[in-house]
């Protein structure tokens, strides 16, 4: 197995931020495998959406419904409302893999791998490729 550890600057804001461009550069050449993409933290999340197109913004704005910034959490340390982005990747799990045929991703049309990121309070990740060749 292939691993490698790529920063991620997401800023002060909810974000999706679109990782596709990376893992496709991650898996170019590499033959025919998997690539597993892990966010190492507690407040984090990996999806394949699609983006531009409203999706994106769309996601954020449910997580604001199912998961409101309010007092209502136990977790309460940091910003308000912080306890919800620690409920967030039971929702959106920490992982995806996705299957690489000949070095190239096989996502859709209209699918990216983009990192959920809500937390506030952290504006820097890390996000974790490991490539699994079959």
């Amino acid at each position: 197995m292939r691993s490698e550890l790529i920063d991620v600057r997401t800023g002060t804001g909810e974000v999706v931020f679109d990782l596709t461009s990376r893992c496709e550069a991650f898996v170019a050449g590499a033959g025919d495998g998997l690539l597993h993409v892990f966010v190492p933290h507690a407040t984090a999340g990996v999806a394949v959406l699609e983006t531009g197109a409203g999706s994106d913004t769309d996601l954020l704005a449910v997580l604001e419904e199912l998961l409101p910034r309010d007092f209502r959490w136990q977790h309460r340390h940091g910003s308000f409302g912080h306890g919800r982005d620690h409920v967030l990747p039971a929702l959106i799990a920490p992982y995806a893999s996705i299957p690489v045929l000949d070095g190239r991703l096989m996502l859709g049309t209209w699918q990216s791998i983009c990192l959920v990121d809500t937390n506030v309070d952290n504006p820097q990740r890390q996000v974790r490729l490991s490539w699994l060749p079959s």
